[in-house]
């Protein structure tokens, strides 16, 4: 076992022991329900021996009550106190009859009636004695008497039944509340580490596969806590139980079937071996199934205009395939390793119980009574079911410890935690001084940018795709660190201060704004209570979306489904600006945010980008060049390096890049004219 696996395993006792109290109550509730199923083997041993075979004893006559035979009254020896001098009876069974002899065998064997006598052989010794046959009538009246003894133990076996009924099932109870806990506590623990992650993470990972380890892998691991935990207890305490039973029954036979032990291990071993690997694959390939599917309902109506349903189909049923031929993998080592060697491995066991109570191991004078042979085939059958248990287990045992593996491996991740305490307020001051930097590597995206924006000024950035404008936002907002330079707020260095101290006096409006689940006032209150429903609405007038508030029937508690489907692209994007007018930041971040509507629409969203970036720092993203002929400074990027800087009319002055691009889309913007 790898070191990550013991670690996995480690962990996953930690997470236990969060519900350890429960735990052991629901595990002390197993243990006494098994000790009582496992009495049921013993109270039948007692039935027989004592009483159903118990009319073999010896009968004594007495002058009291007993049972009438042939003129004369008869109790068993074993319950009398005094005995007379005269000699008694006992009573034997040969095939379906009954016959009474005078005294008592001096040993026991094999029975048969001949001539008016019974005759026991063993071995080489034969012995004859004279003995009466009994009627139906005449053994029932000896029988009679034991049957209160036989029905009082059948009643306490049914109680004692009863009573582990009713600790197995608040020992399952105990012990699902428990689990649901633990899996409650770990879905939150990854969940909230989903949103320490750096954006950086989920550029690397799908969101399929993330989800996937939130739900399928912690389920897996429920299972762990739930079924295998249980079973695999109730298993060793059956065990010890039938072991201790056997060593009270015969300590020889007792220790013969400890073999069974290192088979166990064995098999342990070996099938998690290969099952450890196998699991690894089938977990992976279900978070690339949730991936993939995720991805193409995501894209289904690109997916359905270039015609590529054939090819999308193609590509998931190789994953699908890699996934079902490992599944078979798994099923063929679990069919192996499974009920059938388990049968094998019984039937042998079986057959060297037939052989020891056949006289192979049975010496001259040993006697073994029918009840102590019928316990031993009830405690060795018994066994099995454990073992059983404890095999059936190992594949769900194996797929907990992987999702164990899969779930620690994301909470590992390096995250910055997310901090609920009071933040201070910026004035909105924002200087880029010598500032380079790179996604990956050294391929740099940003080559010593410098520049500053006082508080309440406009800043754009304008240039060709990849010359870096949407990295400048990245570093800003601190989704990903730069290498080189500083920046600073406030005259503060960025990395002095927390995420979530930096974010809070920050927003954003992006070009695709992304609408929840949710109301409209949820959408724009983003779970910030301090945000009234007299603000949101303020906020919604002030953008212009007053006209969309209106024709809804219940206003802001609208309920709008994921990405606001329900909305239109400018609807969506008055929505992200009411959000960022609401949240009142020092900085607002707008990329490219009237680049997807149209003219008209972009009339409208223009005077709510007025209204949004009164007061506040306001860096623009700009794709078209005349929403920011108003801006205090506008930056030209080209591939990471500040090419020109000034205001609108300085840098159509300097007939530079800038100037070229307003004229192209002055050309355009005539021609669609």
């Amino acid at each position: 076992m790898t070191t990550r696996h013991k670690e996995t395993e480690k962990r996953l006792l930690r997470y236990a022991l969060t519900a350890k109290r429960t735990i052991i109550v629901a595990l002390l509730l197993l243990t006494f329900a098994v000790a009582a199923e496992l009495t049921g083997p013993f109270i039948a041993k007692h039935m027989i021996d004592h009483h159903i075979m118990g009319i073999e004893q010896e009968w004594v006559p007495t002058d009291g009550d007993g049972v009438a035979f042939n003129g004369q009254t008869y109790e068993r020896g074993d319950r009398v106190s005094s005995i007379n001098n005269e000699e008694g009876i006992t009573i034997l069974q040969i095939d379906r009859s009954y016959v009474a002899m005078e005294g008592t065998l001096a040993f026991d064997g094999e029975r048969e009636w001949a001539i008016d006598q019974l005759v026991v052989t063993r071995g080489d010794q034969v012995a004859t004695y004279n003995a009466t046959p009994m009627t139906a009538s005449d053994v029932y009246a000896f029988f009679e008497g034991e049957l209160p003894y036989v029905l009082l133990l059948m009643s306490g076996y049914f109680l004692l039944i009863v009573f582990a009924s009713v600790l197995h099932y608040f020992q399952a109870y105990w012990l699902e509340k428990s689990a649901n806990r633990i899996i409650l506590r770990m879905r939150n623990d990854v969940f909230r580490k989903t949103h320490e992650l750096p954006i950086s993470y989920f550029d690397q990972v799908g969101a399929g596969k993330i989800v996937s380890r939130i739900t399928n892998d912690t389920e897996a691991i429920r299972e762990l806590y739930v079924r295998v935990l249980a079973t695999f207890f109730s298993s060793v305490v059956y065990l010890i139980g039938i072991f201790i039973a056997l060593f009270i029954l015969d300590y020889r036979l007792a220790l013969a079937t400890l073999i069974i032990v290192p088979i166990i291990i064995v098999w342990m071993i070996v099938y998690r071996k290969y099952a450890s690997a196998y699991n690894h694959v089938i977990r992976e390939k279900i978070s690339d199934i949730n991936g993939r599917i995720n991805e193409n309902i995501q894209g289904m109506p690109i997916i359905q205009a270039f015609g590529r349903q054939k090819e999308v189909q193609e590509e998931f049923e190789t994953i699908n395939e890699t996934h079902y031929r490992f599944n078979r993998k798994l099923l063929t080592l679990n069919s192996l390793t499974g009920f059938n060697l388990l049968n094998l491995i019984r039937s042998i066991c079986f057959v060297a119980l037939i052989w020891y109570f056949g006289g192979a191991s049975l010496g001259i004078g040993s006697v073994i009574s029918l009840g102590v042979l019928y316990a031993f085939v009830d405690y060795i059958n018994r066994m099995f079911d454990p073992v059983n248990g404890i095999v059936n287990q190992l594949s769900l045992l194996e797929e907990a410890r992987v999702a164990g593996d899969r779930v620690f491996y994301l909470l590992d991740e390096a995250g910055t935690p997310v901090l609920f305490e009071k933040e201070r307020k910026l004035s909105g001051e924002v200087h880029f001084d010598n500032v380079s930097f790179a996604y990956k590597g050294d391929t740099y995206v940003l080559h010593d940018i410098s520049f500053k924006v006082n508080k309440g000024e406009t800043a754009a950035f304008v240039g060709a795709t990849g010359s870096g404008k949407s990295s400048i936002m990245n570093v800003l907002f601190r989704f990903y660190d730069h290498q080189r330079g500083t920046v600073k707020i406030d005259g503060q260095d960025i990395h002095d201060m927390s995420r979530q101290e930096l974010r809070e006096n920050m927003a954003i409006v992006l070009q695709d704004p992304f609408i929840f689940t949710g109301t409209i006032a949820s959408n724009i209150r983003m779970d910030n209570e301090q945000i009234t429903d007299a603000e949101i609405l303020d906020a919604l007038e002030k953008v212009g979306a007053k006209p969309l508030i209106d024709r809804l029937p219940n206003g802001i508690h609208e309920e709008i489904n994921e990405k606001g489907s329900m909305l239109s692209s400018g609807e969506r994007q008055l929505l992200s600006f009411a959000r960022a007018l609401a949240a009142k930041p020092a900085i607002l971040m707008l990329d490219e945010a009237t680049a997807n509507v149209d003219t008209e629409t972009e009339a409208i969203i223009q005077h709510a980008l007025d209204v949004v970036k009164a007061g506040r720092t306001t860096l623009v993203i700009a794709h078209r060049l005349s929403t920011i002929r108003e801006a205090d400074h506008i930056f030209v990027l080209d591939k990471g390096h500040i090419v020109e800087k000034g205001t609108h009319e300085e840098l159509m002055e300097q007939k530079g890049k800038y100037h070229h691009m307003y004229m192209l889309q002055q050309k355009g913007s005539k021609k669609v004219g």
